[in-house]
């Protein structure tokens, strides 16, 4: 199996840096600096990991060849509220207005193995308090399978859809990883 390449932004000790040093990990999470991309093979690599902190204006000067490792059947997971987006099919950013805490609440529309065991409420409350895991949604690409939705149905946060013989997971908040443990 082709291991993933996690994207780092000018944090060698970030957090995509420590999922990489972990133990369970070795030899499946290669870390190069965001700014490399362009003179990466991406043939070598089975997955993208896109951290919400990752410099979009930088991703969108390189979504062709985005988009050429997802036709080629790589996949992306990619998290954040996209400002410039950057991957096939998607849009812009939908901020929550004015919500209440109902508007916040994590919906599971599908069932996924990614989120096997965890439960709506720990999406939704993190020590407490409700938002850390989403406060904006995006309009998915319409062939999307919409896993979760913040607050309504018609508000999807995560969701996965193909690209050529590739696939996209998006989240739209925090990074996944940070919640692991």
């Amino acid at each position: 199996m082709k291991p993933a390449l996690a994207l780092t932004y000018g944090f060698p000790d970030g957090a995509l840096a420590r999922l990489a040093a972990h133990p369970d990990a070795s030899g499946r999470i290669a870390t190069h600096d965001l700014y490399q991309l362009a003179g990466l093979d991406l043939a070598g690599f089975g997955s993208l990991l896109v951290s919400m902190h990752s410099d979009q204006r930088f991703l969108a000067s390189r979504a062709a060849q985005i988009a050429a490792f997802l036709h080629n059947g790589g996949t992306v997971v990619a998290n954040g509220h996209l400002a410039y987006p950057f991957l096939p099919g998607m849009t812009g950013v939908h901020p929550l207005q004015n919500y209440a805490l109902e508007d916040l609440a994590v919906r599971r529309l599908t069932d996924h193995p990614i989120w096997a065991g965890v439960s709506e409420s720990d999406l939704t409350f993190r020590r407490g308090v409700a938002g850390f895991y989403g406060r904006g949604w995006h309009q998915p690409p319409d062939s999307a399978t919409v896993v979760h939705a913040l607050g309504t149905p018609d508000r999807p946060l995560d969701f996965i859809y193909r690209v050529g013989k590739g696939r996209v997971l998006f989240h739209g908040g925090n990074d996944l990883w940070q919640y692991g443990g």
